[in-house]
């Protein structure tokens, strides 16, 4: 009679997955039987049987290769470790189709168990529903990922925690507004990572399905089950944090859960639409946490950036239209003119597209003009010269007659630069115009002035945040 040995089996497994893998998975399992390429394994709960069937149901089949090369697949069954040690055998019929019984250490064939009471499938279905992961978009990806100096920092953030390992910063906290690329980097991260280590349990969902996955467990009181299964993943990605503030009960879930990670050294990225502690009714406490990594501002893109994602998308459109053509300053005119939400600008180019490839024309100008009529109207800037010539103002503690009036002094002339710069960039204005609106100044002066603080920009750090920071302010 030939006996193989489970327990050799299970230090094959060891070497293939990680120590902690093996103590919290692959110890407890017990190989039942082994019938028709299906091998019966007992688990002490549904969890894990459902956790290792997910992550290492394939380790577990190529070392059962050596028992048995016509397993095929695994079937997990719910037995505690002392009903398992009592259960009583029977000796199976000499002509039963092959097959094999498995104890805690030796493997005999011919020999089979009572079956253990399986869980119902409601149960591993409620287990799976509360991880099930959202869905990633396969479109999103770093390759497809365009960057510039407004997202640089978080493409490199991003990239570093995609690489896994031990990451030096936990968490990693990306915000900005709506359409800059947060969901699209939080995808990126999720796929590279379960491209390059499929083993890791890589969970993204947005903060409401969290909120929804909280409230479900509460109401079938399976709480235990909940925070067993959320502080169990090896990365847990959370979109839009700022939906959960001011629900005290998923806030406060979210923060043991959070802590929970941390203190195993679990990665987390959290993605939000604005800072940690700028979060309404976010606790302190709650903010503090959040912000303990590396956060991150997407800046709203500038207009290099836009075309930047614009000539992308049509090249990647070419490759399944190579007809389609685009006239010279179409591209330019789109980024120029929809400068606020990325999600705007790529749907106007996708429909852009379409109705070109419909009707069999070149996008020119006149036709861009004519599809987008709706879009371009709604993208208008409302920005006026007064409201820039307020906040500017405001921000420098100056008087308004002053910035405006004929005082040369530095600390009224370089608001007034700052002013007419951010005219010159965020209005439709003349420089006639915008001269006019500064106490009748000539348009040279305006051109002088402009040209000056584009200088300064590349020299001096705090004039560069500052208009930074105003430009946000005004297309708020």
């Amino acid at each position: 009679m030939v006996t193989t040995s489970w327990g050799e089996l299970k230090q094959t497994l060891r070497a293939s997955v990680n120590e902690h893998n093996y103590t919290n998975w692959i110890a407890p399992l017990e190989l039942l039987s082994l019938r028709e390429g299906v091998a019966t394994m007992a688990a002490p709960s549904g969890y894990v049987g459902t956790y290792v069937q997910r992550h290492f149901e394939d380790d577990i089949l190529r070392a059962l290769t050596a028992i048995d090369p016509a397993v095929r697949r695994i079937d997990f069954t719910v037995t505690p470790r002392a009903a398992r040690e009592e259960a009583p055998t029977e000796a199976s019929p000499a002509a039963a189709a092959p097959h094999a019984e498995v104890g805690a250490d030796t493997l005999t064939p011919g020999v089979t168990r009572s079956a253990p009471r399986t869980p119902s499938s409601e149960a591993l279905s409620m287990q799976d529903r509360m991880l099930q992961p959202a869905p990633l978009d396969p479109h999103y990806t770093f390759d497809s990922f365009v960057v510039g100096k407004p997202n640089e920092l978080a493409h490199a953030a991003a990239r570093r925690v995609a690489q896994g390992g031990e990451v030096e910063f936990n968490p990693l906290f990306l915000y900005g507004g709506v359409g800059l690329g947060k969901t699209h980097l939080m995808h990126a991260i999720a796929h590279e990572l379960k491209a390059s280590q499929p083993h890791l349990n890589v969970v993204y969902l947005s903060a409401e399905q969290f909120m929804y996955r909280f409230v479900q467990a509460l109401r079938d009181k399976r709480m235990m089950d909940f925070k067993s299964l959320f502080r169990t993943v090896d990365v847990l990605m959370v979109d839009d944090v700022q939906f959960i503030a001011g629900k005290d009960s998923t806030q406060e879930e979210f923060f043991h859960t959070f802590n929970a990670l941390v203190d195993h050294n679990k990665q987390i990225i959290i993605s939000g639409d604005c800072a940690p502690n700028e979060i309404k009714n976010l606790p302190p406490r709650i903010s503090s946490r959040l912000a303990s990594g590396l956060v991150v501002d997407l800046h709203p893109t500038d207009y290099e950036l836009r075309l930047g994602i614009l000539q992308s998308k049509v090249a990647s459109f070419r490759l399944k239209h190579p007809e389609l053509e685009v006239a010279d300053g179409v591209l330019e005119f789109l980024a120029h003119r929809i400068s606020t939400n990325v999600r705007v600008l790529e749907g106007a180019l996708t429909r852009l597209f379409a109705f070109a490839s419909l009707v069999g024309r070149e996008i020119t100008l006149e036709l861009t003009q004519d599809c987008l009529s709706d879009v371009l109207r709604a993208s208008e800037r409302k920005i006026t010269i007064e409201e820039i010539q307020r906040r500017v103002a405001e921000h420098y503690n100056i008087r308004l007659s002053d910035m405006i009036g004929p005082k040369r002094v530095r600390s009224f002339a370089r608001p007034r630069q700052i002013a007419m710069y951010l005219c010159k960039k965020l209005t439709s204005r003349s420089l006639p115009e915008i001269g006019r609106r500064f106490g009748g100044r000539d348009h040279t002066t305006v051109m002088h002035g402009v040209k000056r603080i584009e200088e300064l920009m590349q020299q001096d750090a705090q004039i560069a945040d500052d208009l930074e920071l105003l430009r946000r302010a005004l297309e708020a």
